[in-house]
């Protein structure tokens, strides 16, 4: 449904986006992620139509966006950064003027009206003027004209910015489940986002794509973990014992003391964490020690987000 090739975007003599290529396909959720300036609502801003790139190609449901942009649009839903809202306008007469734009009239308009109110949960401030809407509700109307004319490629620019908790996992899991029968791509740089409702994942750093994979496999690029408490010596003597193991990268010490050990045993890349556990628990047995907690944890998102992304990128 989309592909990007080797997309550039420079303003002056700065490269804001530097051959970025991906491709997304129906039934898909890609998360795109990046520190701030990385380069993220440039590329969307280009998939979209609304920025011209420098060079590269983008085809959206196999048209080309440069040389038929008018048609390609036809298949996008578009939710942009700071979305604008008409606030004298209420939210049932908002989402008719959006479903008008996208071509719909008569019986076909207030049946696409009808059914973003259910999917959004706006029915109960249909009639509402949008500048007496709470910031959830106007975030929902700004999504709920995205797709009045329910298209197949949804682009949505940083979607849950500014909502609480509550409205966030509202918003995942309307990704997630749209995302069963469009291509969707949004953006974000709030890693627990990726995991609660992408398919598949690409992290942008300074105009460039660094790493491309579903949230396991980016998982898998970091060091597994080991969470360990033992008790019956000091703590330092044990961390000391559990250093000398074959595979052991490298240990974060928790809150240890005279008579215990916590940590995070950090597995050498290529181990299995299981393989470091049982050595972990045979070394316990072996010194009689009292073992209190022993159990593998995934790699996080988090650390690879930072361990593949440079700290000095520009906000």
């Amino acid at each position: 449904m989309i592909q990007v090739e080797n997309l550039r975007k420079e303003f002056g003599t700065k490269t804001a986006v530097d051959g970025v290529s991906f491709s997304v396909q129906k039934g898909e959720v890609l998360g795109f992620l990046g520190p701030n300036g990385a380069g993220k609502s440039t590329t969307m801003r280009m998939v979209t139509g609304y920025f011209r790139p420098t060079s590269g190609q983008i085809r959206v449901g196999g048209v080309d966006m440069l040389e038929n942009p008018e048609e390609a649009k036809r298949s996008i839903g578009y939710l942009p950064e700071n979305a604008p809202l008409y606030s004298d306008m209420t939210v049932g007469s908002f989402l008719g003027f959006c479903a008008e734009l996208r071509g719909l009239r008569g019986a076909a308009r207030d049946k696409a009206i009808d059914r973003v109110l259910e999917t959004c949960f706006l029915e109960s401030v249909r009639n509402q003027s949008v500048d007496t809407l709470s910031k959830g509700y106007k975030h929902r109307t700004c999504f709920a004209q995205s797709i009045i004319h329910d298209p197949d490629v949804l682009i949505l620019d940083e979607p849950t910015d500014g909502l609480d908790p509550n409205q966030k996992h509202e918003v995942r899991n309307l990704i997630k489940r749209m995302g069963e029968n469009k291509a969707i791509v949004f953006s974000t740089h709030i890693l627990e986002e990726v995991e609660a409702a992408c398919s598949r994942a690409i992290i942008i750093d300074r105009g460039k794509v660094v790493a491309d994979g579903t949230p396991a496999e980016l998982k898998q690029r970091g060091n597994a973990v080991v969470r360990v408490v033992i008790k019956g010596a000091a703590g330092g003597s044990i961390r000391a014992e559990i250093e000398k193991i074959n595979g052991v990268h490298q240990i974060e010490p928790g809150l240890s003391s005279d008579e215990q050990f916590s940590g995070r045993v950090l597995v050498t890349k290529g181990r299995k964490s299981a393989d470091i556990a049982r050595e972990i628990f045979g070394l316990a047995s072996g010194q009689k020690w009292q073992l209190e907690e022993l159990h593998q944890d995934e790699g996080k998102l988090d650390e690879i987000f930072r361990s593949i992304t440079r700290s000095d990128t520009a906000v």
